[in-house]
């Protein structure tokens, strides 16, 4: 199933972090915290202004990002656990 967002939301997929400190111990799943990390799936069209001329995003899909930690809403879509989140929620492009 193809998903796009409207406006200014964005679509992305969580990116696993370690599941390994850094002296060897395997970290549980009840203890992980959810990653902070992930990548674009999908992307509105963008916002309009009070003209309602569109205002471009600056992310698009494939972009690998950092977002806050109670950013988003979680959905399931084709089995698969993604999340939707305004543009403005996301706090930088990872290069």
């Amino acid at each position: 199933m193809t998903f796009i967002p409207l406006h200014d939301r964005v679509l992305v997929r969580r990116i696993e972090g370690d599941e390994k400190t850094a002296g060897g111990l395997i970290i549980p799943d009840n203890a992980k915290e959810k990653p902070q990390e992930g990548e674009v799936v999908s992307v509105g069209a963008g916002a309009k202004d009070d003209t309602g001329a569109r205002i471009a995003m600056d992310v698009k899909a494939g972009d690998k990002i950092l977002f806050g930690k109670w950013s988003g809403t979680e959905i399931k879509l084709d089995g698969e656990e993604l999340m939707i989140m305004k543009e403005s929620d996301i706090l930088g492009v990872i290069a």
